[in-house]
C-alpha cells in the first residue's frame, strides 16, 4: 500500500512537471508569433501641468508653517482673480483678438534611438497625431537620446521631424545624454536645440566596418563564389577576396554620404562652421554651444518647468498593444519557473533519499 501511495505522489509530480514545461513552450510560441507582425497600438495623451503643480504645492506646504501657507494661498487666489478680470475686460473690448488670447500648448514626446532607429515607426504616428491639432503658436518638444546608427533609418526619422517645421510649428529638441551622428542629424532639424551640460553632441561623420574571412577560407581550401551583374554591385565582401578597386569605390561612397550629411546640417543650421565640426568629433554640452551645434544649456526638466505655468503641456506617445501573454507573461513565467524548480528539487530529493 505504501508503494502505491509513493508511486501516486511521484506520478503527480511528474505530470505537474510536464504541464509546467508545456506552459513555458506555449508562452514562447505565442510570443514568437506575436513578434512576427507589428501589433497596432494607440496614441496616449496626458496633460502633465498638474504633475508639476502637485510637486510644487507639496514642497511649499512642507516647508511653510500653516499660517504662512494659508496667507500665501489667499494672496495667490486674489492675484488670480485680478488677472482673470483683466483678461475678461480686454476680451470684451476687442472680441476679434479672442484667438490671440488662446493659451499656448506644448506637445512633448520622446525618441530613444538604437542602431536601426526602430523608434521611427512610433515617432511617425506621434507626429501625425500632433499635426492634426497643433498650430504655429504652439510648440513641439522632442526629448531625444541617440548615439546614431544606419543612414537610411535616421534619414527617415529626421524627415518625420521635418514634417513639423514644414507646417511652421516651432520644434525644440532637448538632449539630456547623447545626440550623435544620426541622432544629431535629427536634432538639427529643430529651430532650437537644448543640451544638458555634459550631453554628447556631434560625431558628424560616416563609418563602415566588416571582417573578411577570405584568408581563413583559403587556408582550409574552401572556395567562395559571388556572382553579380553590375561592376559595383558588391565592392567589399566578408568572404571573397577584396580588391583595391573595390576598396576605393567603397571609400568613395562613404565620402559621398558624408557630403550629404554635411549638406543636410548646413541647410538646417547655417550658423555652424561645417568644415570645423564635420570631422567625426564629439563635444560636450557647453563646448557644443561654443561650436553653435546647440543653442542653450539646460536639461529637459529645467526647460519644461519654465513653461508649465504659462503653457498647457501635453505628453504624447504611441503605445503598442500588449497581448495577453505579455500582460501576464512576467507573473506567469516567474510562477512557472519557480514551480518547475520546486518540482525538480523534490524529484531530485526523492531520488537521492
Amino acid at each position: 500500500m505504501e508503494f502505491l501511495t509513493d508511486y501516486g505522489l511521484f506520478l503527480a509530480k511528474t505530470v505537474t512537471f510536464v504541464i509546467a514545461v508545456a506552459v513555458i513552450i506555449v508562452i514562447g510560441v505565442a510570443a514568437g508569433m506575436k513578434n512576427k507582425g507589428l501589433e497596432k497600438g494607440s496614441i496616449v495623451v496626458t496633460k502633465i501641468n498638474d504633475q508639476f503643480s502637485e510637486v510644487f504645492e507639496l514642497m511649499r506646504s512642507a516647508i511653510l508653517d500653516e499660517k504662512a501657507y494659508k496667507d500665501l494661498k489667499k494672496q495667490e487666489k486674489k492675484s488670480e482673480k485680478e488677472e482673470a478680470k483683466k483678461k475678461k475686460d480686454k476680451k470684451d473690448k476687442d472680441s476679434a483678438n479672442d484667438s490671440d488670447e488662446a493659451r499656448k500648448r506644448a506637445f512633448v514626446t520622446e525618441f530613444n534611438g538604437d542602431i536601426k532607429a526602430t523608434a521611427t515607426d512610433e515617432l511617425r504616428e506621434v507626429v501625425t497625431a500632433i499635426l492634426e491639432v497643433a498650430e504655429p503658436r504652439d510648440e513641439v518638444i522632442l526629448k531625444l537620446e541617440s548615439p546614431g546608427g544606419m543612414v537610411h533609418g535616421y534619414g527617415l526619422a529626421a524627415s518625420q521631424l521635418a514634417r513639423i517645421t514644414a507646417k511652421d510649428i516651432p520644434l525644440t529638441v532637448c538632449v539630456d545624454k547623447v545626440a550623435a551622428s544620426g541622432g544629431y542629424m535629427m536634432a538639427c532639424v529643430a529651430q532650437k536645440i537644448i543640451s544638458a551640460p555634459f550631453a554628447i553632441i556631434g560625431s558628424i561623420g560616416v563609418l563602415a566596418q566588416l571582417p573578411n574571412f577570405h584568408r581563413l577560407l583559403k587556408k582550409h581550401d574552401i572556395d567562395y563564389e559571388l556572382l553579380t551583374a553590375g561592376k559595383y554591385k558588391r565592392t567589399l565582401t566578408m568572404l571573397g577576396e577584396n580588391t583595391e578597386e573595390g576598396r576605393e569605390k567603397f571609400k568613395e561612397e562613404l565620402e559621398d554620404t558624408h557630403v550629404l550629411f554635411k549638406e543636410f546640417i548646413t541647410k538646417h543650421r547655417p550658423q555652424v562652421d561645417i568644415e570645423t565640426v564635420a570631422t567625426g568629433e564629439i563635444w560636450f554640452g557647453q563646448r557644443a554651444q561654443d561650436q553653435k551645434l546647440v543653442d542653450e544649456i539646460a536639461t529637459s526638466d529645467e526647460y519644461l518647468t519654465r513653461l508649465y505655468k504659462d503653457v498647457d503641456i501635453f505628453e504624447v506617445k504611441y503605445e503598442q498593444k500588449k497581448s495577453i501573454t505579455e500582460k501576464l507573461g512576467v507573473n506567469i513565467s516567474t510562477g512557472v519557473e519557480q514551480a518547475v524548480v520546486r518540482v525538480i528539487n523534490k524529484l531530485n530529493t526523492r531520488q537521492l533519499f
